[in-house]
């Protein structure tokens, strides 16, 4: 394994007189066969896809207590050339599921990416490079979305999955783990951890990534490094969009307070919180009332969306949580 001290290389890294620096390739599942089946041999084929100076591996974390995806992740293993690891983290909660990767990885770098996701055919290679340019402590990429059910206008006015793009080598305070890569180094370093006070609510990515740049890090966006996200009808609806709005407000908020000092710094940020969400509250209202007065689905929808982050962010302050994640 490589120390800070032995850069890696920008991809492709070519001869090098340095062991080759070893990489993860996480996948969290949970009772997802048919969609793990087909990534699976994608990020197998990523791994192949890797010069010289990278060794590749891939990790599956099975979140089902029954052990579902155990059987079809031991038959790629025996078929492949590439090393494919199977773990099983039993506790029902994301974030455990999270920390059981950082903790089985043992290697310098690990990248994360959702069971029910496809990267492009470049994304490991990119996603390296941009590492190997940054020596940044996390690369993150852009996920864009494919549906099984094509979203309705209301939704697609209110840009419900549109997420953001910038240049490459932009400088981020925030990122998700569906297109993440770490320098576990760094993370080692700083002791982090994905918090199990967030296993049902979702947000431990949000928090996780605001600590490490807290601490001084960098995390640098990657646009090329492209992963798609296949939306199942299920989440193709006005209740589902609406609240992952709330979500999202609430994660900010209980992660902002999360980050505050206990004394004299949650109070006021407990308080610019209420405001913020507040003004949301008010302006998305206003922004559906016109919307409805005037018949225009933008205002409407977008409004909408406004209010209803601005509504988490108004419970995130004063300690309700949303549990999206809960299960039966």
């Amino acid at each position: 394994m490589t120390t800070p001290e032995q850069d890696p290389r920008p991809d492709p890294p070519g001869a090098v007189d340095v062991a080759p620096v070893s990489v993860t390739l996480a996948a969290l599942t949970f009772r997802r066969p048919q969609d793990l089946a087909l990534l699976l041999p994608e990020l197998v084929a990523q791994a192949r896809r890797q010069g010289p100076g990278w060794d590749v591996g891939v990790l599956v974390v099975d979140n089902d207590p029954d052990r579902g995806a155990q059987d079809a992740v031991l038959a790629c293993a025996a078929a492949s050339t590439v090393p494919v690891r199977y773990t099983h983290e039993p506790e029902p909660s994301i974030a455990a599921a999270r920390n059981r990767a950082l903790n089985e990885a043992g290697t310098r770098l690990l990248v994360f990416i959702d069971d029910d996701e496809r990267p492009s055919p470049d994304w490991l290679s990119l996603l390296l490079a941009e590492f190997g340019r940054s020596r940044a402590a996390a690369v993150v990429g852009p996920v864009v979305s494919t549906f099984q059910v094509e979203p309705d206008a209301w939704i697609e006015a209110g840009g419900f999955f549109r997420r953001r793009r910038m240049p490459s080598g932009s400088r981020v305070a925030l990122a998700a783990t569906n297109n993440l890569l770490l320098d576990l180094d760094v993370v080692r370093r700083h002791g982090l951890q994905f918090d199990r006070a967030y296993a049902l609510t979702g947000g431990e990515d949000m928090l996780f990534s605001r600590q490490l740049d807290a601490r001084g890090e960098q995390i640098v966006w990657c646009d090329e490094a492209v992963v798609t996200d296949v939306v199942p009808a299920a989440r193709v609806t006005h209740r589902f969009v609406t609240m992952r709005a709330f979500s999202h407000g609430n994660s900010w908020a209980r992660t902002s307070l999360s980050m505050a000092d206990r004394w004299p710094g949650r109070p006021l940020v407990r308080a610019r919180l209420l405001g913020r969400g507040g003004s949301r509250v008010l302006a998305g209202g206003l922004r559906v009332l016109l919307g409805r007065v005037a018949r225009r689905t933008d205002h409407d929808a977008r409004g909408t969306r406004t209010m209803m982050r601005g509504v988490g962010m108004v419970g995130g302050a004063v300690g309700w949580r949303y549990e999206e994640y809960r299960r039966p």
